[in-house]
């Protein structure tokens, strides 16, 4: 009874991505109470519904995260993995040399460029 056309133009209208299941369960039980699609249509429909959604989701996940690495790396950004592997070779540095490991403080946070020059350290 459902097309697939009816069905392609639903999930484009719906917008399968941002879709609840309570939404999607919403819609198909008002086209199922104006007798436009049957029970098992309707929970078939939910079914495909969410997952759409569920796909199309997972892939922009990866398509942002990817994005978000080719920045970091052109950028040149280091990743908690690079900081990690230079701070523990620097330990063994300073091991090897016999100095004391210090922690070190944290950065400020918030500081104002201005706050940060040379005219305001003297």
């Amino acid at each position: 009874m459902l097309t697939d056309t009816l069905r392609k133009m639903m999930l484009v209208s719906i917008g399968a991505v941002s879709l609840t299941r309570d939404k999607a369960e919403q819609l198909v039980k008002e086209l199922s109470e104006k007798g436009q699609v049957n029970q098992a249509e309707a929970r078939s429909f939910v079914r495909e519904i969410m997952e759409k959604g569920d796909r199309e989701r997972v892939a922009i996940q990866k398509a942002v995260s990817g994005e978000v690495r080719k920045i970091r790396e052109e950028i040149g950004f280091a990743s908690k993995r690079d900081l990690a592997e230079i701070s523990a070779r620097l330990r063994r540095i300073e091991e090897h040399l016999n100095i004391p490991y210090v922690e070190a403080e944290p950065a400020a946070e918030n500081v104002p460029a201005s706050d940060t020059t040379q005219e305001n350290q003297a």
